[in-house]
């Protein structure tokens, strides 16, 4: 009972400290809980917070903060049901939840609800530019059955930690679990309490969790057993264990590079319920500081000292822009102008004119046009007159034997065509050359 009051007076002040003899023990309060598995004098914790609404708390910066919105509670929220009724029905519920006065949350706070009939869980790391600083959250529960909102606020207090960050930190993907299946806290507690058996250091936290569709990996499939994937990030201010820096050895390295999977020693500690994928193990230590220097080496980005910037005088002279403009426009003028004129040089002054095309083609192929164009005429004529008199066309335009050009026959106006045959008899014509023709059995007359 003593060990147990001095270990929740040492709670109220934000500090866990578990003496020797101390199997295993859980405390919860204003959302600490801590666990200590072994005999020695050391400290596990992270922010953990089960309060349900217009509640404080006072998370710490640096450390793993998780708030549950459970659902069991909300039920009881939405009149007219009372909380018998509510626990009967399983209305599904989800949860908004956004920074007082904006419509989203702080950047280093997530939400994360699998289905509506799952709790929803707030988490996250608050830095250091967040401490001493009061963020109230708005947290609004919807009744997807009854379309019935309850609102309720977290007022989150975050408390500046002497210690942070912690210089040894350490990364770990654990390829079997959902971030929200990490947050819970017994498994959360056991992933710790494997670590510490591996690290074995005086102080750990766990800092941060992410899930890997935050870091850019792929949904898996939906088949049993197959998960998201979950970076968990703690600190410690003990230096890095023998086992954990066997990943950084050149065989491991070659392992992790052919996509095989590394041997390490302490990965038993872990198998049993996490499944760590090491190549993806990332060591980061941050009590190398670089050393500052506050001379001021001059180069590459540095403006030299000359005084006081003096800005230039309002008093500028005007700049006459008539000539630039006059270039601007003369040139393409210019240009265009002078290929419009070799461009009607030749269309225009390059023609040879049209007497001087019918001396160089032959007599034969203007008449065969000229005859063409008058064919043309005649029948543009003669659908607007049916009674016209034959089309020249229909009569021959030279000898077919002699080649000599025959004027056509003109027929009088006042002729009758009406009964005259298409074509006239061979034997009447002057320019026709006559067919022999049969008379009686087997002779022919010419």
């Amino acid at each position: 009972m003593g060990t147990t009051a001095a270990c929740l007076s040492l709670l109220s002040a934000h500090l866990v400290s578990c003496a020797a003899g101390i199997e295993t023990k859980k405390w919860e309060n204003n959302g600490i809980v801590s666990r200590s598995r072994t005999a020695e004098v050391m400290e596990v914790y992270f922010i953990f917070s089960r309060v349900h609404s217009d509640r404080n708390v006072y998370p710490s910066s640096g450390v793993l903060f998780v708030h549950v919105l459970e659902r069991e509670y909300f039920k009881g929220e939405f009149p007219p049901y009372s909380m018998k009724l509510a626990d009967v029905r399983n209305d599904p519920i989800t949860f908004k939840t956004n920074l007082k006065g904006y419509p989203d949350r702080p950047g280093w706070l997530r939400y994360i609800q699998r289905t509506p009939y799952s709790d929803g869980v707030l988490y996250g790391s608050p830095t250091i530019e967040n401490a001493e600083k009061t963020t109230i959250i708005e947290i609004t529960a919807y009744n997807r059955r009854t379309y019935e909102t309850a609102r309720h606020t977290l007022v989150v207090n975050i408390m500046a930690s002497n210690d942070y960050p912690l210089p040894y930190q350490a990364e770990f993907f654990v390829k079997n679990m959902n971030v929200e299946e990490m947050l819970a806290s017994e498994v959360i507690g056991d992933f710790l309490g494997a670590v510490k058996n591996v690290w074995q250091p005086d102080r750990l936290n766990a800092i941060n969790i992410t899930s890997a569709l935050d870091r850019g990996g792929r949904v898996p499939l939906p088949i049993d057993n197959m998960k998201e994937g979950v970076y968990v990030m703690v600190g410690t201010d003990v230096t890095f264990s023998s086992c954990l820096k066997e990943v950084e050895t050149p065989q491991n390295q070659l392992k992790c590079s052919q996509e095989m999977e590394p041997s390490i020693s302490c990965d038993k500690k872990f198998r049993a319920q996490f499944d760590i994928d090491w190549c993806k193990l990332s060591l980061v230590d941050k009590s190398k500081k670089a050393s500052i220097n506050n001379e001021v080496i001059r180069g590459d980005g540095v403006l030299p000292d000359d005084g006081e910037y003096e800005p230039p005088s309002t008093n500028l002279k005007s700049k006459d822009y008539y000539t630039d403009f006059v270039i601007t426009l003369a040139i393409p003028v210019a240009v265009a102008l002078v290929l419009f004129i070799i461009l009607g040089y030749i269309m225009f002054c390059r023609r040879e004119g049209v007497q001087k095309r019918d001396m160089q083609t032959p007599d034969i192929q203007l008449v065969h046009h000229s005859s063409i164009q008058k064919s043309t005429k005649e029948l543009r004529n003669m659908s607007k007159n049916r009674e016209a008199a034959w089309p020249l066309s229909t009569l021959p335009v030279f000898n077919p034997i002699t080649g000599e050009i025959v004027p056509p026959l003109h027929h009088s106006d006042n002729c009758d065509t009406s009964n005259m045959p298409l074509m006239q008899t061979q034997q009447n014509h002057p320019l026709q050359t006559q067919l022999p023709q049969q008379q009686g059995a087997g002779k022919w007359q010419t």
